[in-house]
């Protein structure tokens, strides 16, 4: 795992021991007639997702910096990545622990509504699936190819109204590439794996996307001298390629690791020269463009030392790809970002982040649901089940299951660190109006929950301008709250939990909302809480 200055390995992969030693006890207990521990299978009788009734957002496609959906309204990609069928065990990782079908329904549960899938052209063309693999609790992948893997993970995702992403993250399963092809994968047949992607899933409105080529770096150019190292023209010849088989399809170009302006930034996170060079496709309104971005922890870079750190990241990501979807160029979606949140620099990093998606309506995909990922760990412990709540907690802010409002679309320079006001959740809620006057009306949500704690969050509007304002919802179980964001819960009794708006959201506007948030430790969420508001 080789850095050097301005760039970042690329391979987060690497599974831990302690999941490999647990695929090794399951193959042990099969081989004494003993069946291992397993989910109940909950088998789809058929692998292929068109056979699987539509219930995400259909086909997709851009309008300035927007990202719509089938109906024409905006919609914001928040993903995972579940990374391993791009690793020489051509299948997803964990599998070795968990049913499939458990690890989507968990990814949902957490409030993301896509999966960013990484795959390598071996795999789906030569690989075999590892026998490491739990058949116990996946039965349905025995004597599978990982194409068909990759067939009955888009079925059961669509099975659950997710979306998928797939990303091209290597031509070889051994390594990742820093040009799209290799001595041993051309770009022909780089191409050419895509147009047969393409084809395989023309009907499949839960694939949503493809990600060309995942993190062009050292020799890679946005444009340049050199053709055989142009990343922006590879991008726009497979680009319109996949649209000769099915032109609905998103087009997801990432940037590279050297600038055009002498800048250099981490692989596949440079897209400066998009303001110039754009990417422009036989069919219009389906380019977004996806930069990377990590923590000090992954790499040093030099931005985390300056004296104005964390303050200097906005102007960072305005200058590297921040600015496409504010001047309505096109949509950004951060294809990796992710941190084991050890150290203080890496909070900030992440809040940072997280507020400024918030902000402008980006979408994401975090890296990563595994927990096997060696510089960034994963949303799961080891275990590969029990949730890292200290990442959902900092993710909150953006794992709202909502419909998206437009995002901003002022020109650079940015505004301000606070996020915009959220839309109402589309998802049940309790609406209670304020007390006395009615000036502000609350909903509460539930977002996630686990042995031991939950996430919820509460979206506030106001129908008169306030100075200040509480929300108080019941809760019998209630231990304490962990954390909180948009308001401060500083009372807790046995049987309820009351906040104050602050930071973003101490004031209302007349005809403002704000969705604030909370994660509480409990065994277990109340239901149908009783909610209640007042303002001043």
């Amino acid at each position: 795992m080789a850095e050097h200055s301005g760039t970042r390995a690329g391979f987060r992969g690497r599974f831990l021991t302690a999941a490999a030693t647990m695929a090794t006890v399951m193959l042990a207990l099969a081989g004494c007639g003993v069946a291992p521990p397993a989910s109940a299978p909950d088998v789809l009788d058929v692998v292929h997702a068109a056979n699987v009734p539509t219930k995400g957002a259909g086909w997709l496609h851009t309008d300035g910096g927007t990202i719509r959906d089938a109906a024409n309204k905006p919609y914001v990609i928040r993903a995972a990545n579940w990374f391993g069928l791009e690793t020489p065990d051509c299948v997803p990782h964990g599998l070795w622990t968990i049913n499939l079908n458990d690890g989507l329904r968990q990814i949902k549960s957490m409030g993301f509504n896509t999966i960013r899938l990484p795959y390598s052209n071996q795999c789906i063309t030569t690989g075999k699936v590892s026998s490491d693999t739990n058949f116990y609790a996946n039965p349905d992948l025995a004597k599978k190819s990982p194409q068909q893997v990759m067939d009955l993970f888009i079925a059961k995702s669509k099975a659950l109204g997710l979306n998928v992403i797939l990303d091209r993250h290597r031509p070889s399963s051994a390594a990742q590439s820093e040009l799209w092809y290799t001595p041993q994968y051309s770009e022909a047949q780089w191409i050419a794996d895509w147009k047969k992607l393409a084809t395989r899933y023309k009907n499949e409105p839960t694939v949503i996307g493809f990600d060309l080529h995942n993190e062009p770096h050292g020799a890679a150019r946005w444009g340049g001298s050199n053709p055989a190292h142009d990343w922006h023209a590879a991008a726009t010849r497979a680009g319109k390629a996949v649209q000769t088989v099915n032109s609905k399809l998103l087009i997801i170009v990432e940037g590279v690791e050297a600038q055009g302006n002498g800048s250099w930034t981490w692989w596949g996170g440079g897209l400066a020269d998009v303001a110039k060079k754009p990417v422009k496709l036989t069919v219009p309104n389906q380019v977004v463009y996806s930069p990377h971005d990590y923590p000090a922890s992954v790499y040093p870079q030099k931005w985390f030392s300056a004296s104005n750190y964390p303050a200097n990241l906005t102007g960072i990501w305005d200058a590297n790809w921040g600015y496409i979807a504010k001047n309505g160029i096109a949509p950004v979606l951060v294809g990796e970002f992710g941190s084991k949140l050890e150290t203080t620099s890496d909070k900030q990093w992440m809040s940072k982040l997280v507020s400024y998606l918030a902000a402008n309506g980006t979408s994401f995909a975090y890296w990563s649901f595994n927990p096997n990922s060696s510089d960034t760990g994963g949303l799961l412990k080891p275990d590969w089940r029990t949730p890292e709540t200290a990442k959902l907690a900092a993710l909150q802010p953006i794992l709202r299951p909502v419909a998206a409002s437009s995002p901003t679309q002022s020109a650079v320079p940015a505004p301000t660190s606070k996020p915009s006001p959220a839309p109402t959740p589309s998802k049940t809620a309790i609406p209670v109006p304020g007390s006395g006057s009615g000036a502000v009306a609350a909903k509460w949500a539930l977002q996630s929950s686990w042995n031991g704690g939950y996430v919820a969050q509460i979206s506030v509007s106001a129908s008169r301008a306030v100075n200040s304002w509480s929300v108080t919802f019941t809760d019998p179980n209630v231990l304490s709250v962990a954390n909180s964001w948009g308001m401060k819960c500083s009372s807790v009794t046995k049987k309820s939990v009351t906040c104050v708006g602050s930071d973003w959201t101490k004031t209302l506007r007349k005809g403002q909302s704000a969705t604030v948030g909370l994660q509480v430790n409990a065994p277990k969420p109340p239901v149908k809480p009783v909610v209640t508001v007042s303002a001043k």
